[in-house]
């Protein structure tokens, strides 16, 4: 019967002067923080909100989103977390899909959080900075572990949004797996610029950093100079991002070297696939290695991460959490043997309970123990693994399977190329055609013919990009993750550049 909430309490009790939150100049202790909570659960409980109902919270990456999270799981109510860049008519489909009674929004862009609450008929509060009473006496209600504590709103797998609802055990259990992966200790500081709304920053680091009593500085909105400089400033042990941060660090005009990054001995990457060149150069210029893990929404943002006690293996997500397990499965859901590819199944504590009032979505991505990640992969004896791709990113060019991103890892290699995704495009002749979409690394110019050979050196034929299109920046969502479903891939069927074959190259 134990709340979620309850490693704030914790800590508060034995370790009251510890620094818990930075937010800017702000700072809280665990025993501050314990009270804003307290404070934000009052405020709550007063505007009518109880156990079970659901909550809309639009709000960005503040300390109140901190307070306000915790203070609604205090009271057993389950926090609906969105982008607080949503239009009005987002927010009104989560808050019917969802049954929402109340709408959480922010001071700086409210409009949107107002009219969606007017048009769905529920009550809205707009935080801003400060507004969490610090004096409340309320303690958190007791929960039981199936309890849900959190709908995050995910594709999944096919299809529209989906409310994955993860319990107060899912919170607990990706906490305590990855705090042990991580070895963060009471010790260590993690700042990070993601969005707390999302599974990574709010379950993969807020929850793991709590757990292990850490401290927790946040950014916002993202700005790599400036989370390099906090990093050096508050000398912190981690930071956690996703890999277009990295990639932004990595290009940042800044001063801030290695030696002013001694402490830092936590680069944790998640959320989509780090390119090694990315690692590699990261590690050369500020002297920590991203270790990247994996997980979706659906499993609380955890599943793998690779640990210092076993050996790094190229472009492996790692091994298994505590108390996760792994297996690929081919079209039977039959498991098959190390080395081999299929699909990623993952079991444990970590799994949501449900999609939100879809019985049939979960059904669908539920075989026994496994949930279906709709990934590819491969396993190793030793149990690591390696993500091979999305099974929906997966291009058929003439019957043979392209894996899109063993061919971006190549274009990272390149020294001109900044950013890359690589899309399947309609074809008449082939069914899918394989293309390129490359951003440039700032004052260079590609000539497409030669890239093209650069690229047979390196990959069999019938893998090579046919197509390719340059663009300033490619489509990022609200975590910086590559967005390839807003790539339209007629107009680069279209008018995407098709250089020829160089003279002497291998037949395709």
């Amino acid at each position: 019967m134990t709340n979620a909430v309850n490693l704030i309490w914790e800590h508060a009790e034995t370790r009251p002067g510890a620094l818990a939150l930075r937010d800017g100049d702000r700072r809280w202790n665990f025993s501050q923080l314990q009270h804003a909570i307290r404070g934000a659960t009052e405020e709550l409980a007063g505007r009518g909100i109880q156990r079970e109902d659901r909550v809309l919270m639009v709000v960005p990456t503040t300390g109140e989103f901190v307070m306000v999270y915790y203070g609604l799981l205090a009271l057993g109510a389950i926090a609906v977390t969105v982008n607080p860049s949503c239009t009005p008519r987002e927010l009104t489909h989560f808050i019917r899909d969802a049954g929402c009674t109340d709408i959480i929004g922010w001071h700086q862009g409210s409009e949107a959080t107002l009219t969606a609450a007017a048009a769905a008929g529920v009550k809205p509060w707009i935080l801003q900075p400060g507004c969490v009473p610090a004096d409340g006496t309320r303690e958190p209600v007791p929960v039981h572990q199936d309890d849900i504590a959190v709908l995050l709103y995910t594709s999944g797998t096919t299809g529209a949004p989906k409310g994955a609802a993860l319990t107060h055990e899912n919170l607990r259990a990706c906490g305590a797996g990855l705090a042990d992966a991580l070895g963060l200790g009471p010790g260590d500081r993690m700042g990070t610029a993601l969005p707390l709304f999302h599974v990574f920053g709010q379950a993969a680091v807020m929850s793991s950093t709590y757990t292990a009593g850490g401290s927790l500085s946040l950014q916002h909105p993202f700005h790599p100079e400036g989370l390099l400089q906090m990093a050096a400033e508050q000398q912190l042990t981690g930071l956690a991002g996703v890999p277009t941060m990295w990639n932004a660090m990595l290009h940042a005009h800044t001063d801030i070297t290695a030696q002013d990054l001694l402490g830092l001995r936590l680069a944790c990457s998640g959320g989509a696939a780090l390119p090694l060149k990315v690692s590699q150069a990261f590690k050369e210029r500020f002297g920590a290695l991203v270790l990247d893990g994996y997980g979706l929404s659906e499993t609380t943002g955890a599943a793998t991460f690779n640990r210092a006690i076993h050996p790094r293996k190229e472009m492996s997500v790692g091994r298994a959490i505590d108390g996760c397990r792994l297996a690929i499965l081919d079209e039977t859901h039959t498991e098959l043997a190390p080395g081999q590819t299929g699909e990623v199944a993952i079991a444990g504590p970590v799994l949501m309970r449900e999609y939100w009032g879809r019985p049939e979505a979960t059904e669908a991505v539920r075989v026994g123990e496994w949930f279906l990640t709709g990934d590819i992969g491969r396993m190793d004896e030793d149990g690591d693994l390696w993500i091979v791709d999305r099974k929906k990113d997966l291009v058929i060019r003439g019957g043979y399977n392209v894996y899109p991103r063993e061919i971006e890892e190549v274009l990272y290699g390149h020294p001109d190329i900044r950013e890359a995704a690589v899309v399947g495009v309609p074809d008449e002749h082939l069914g899918e055609e394989v293309a390129a979409v490359i951003s440039t690394e700032p004052g260079a110019h590609i000539d497409c013919a030669a890239l093209r050979s650069w690229l047979e050196e390196r990959l069999a034929a019938y893998k090579v990009p046919r197509i390719y299109q340059f663009v300033e920046a490619l489509p990022k969502g609200a975590t910086g993750k590559i967005l390839k479903r807003s790539i339209d891939r007629t107009v680069i069927a279209t008018r995407g550049e098709r250089p020829a074959r160089a003279a002497g190259s291998t037949p395709e």
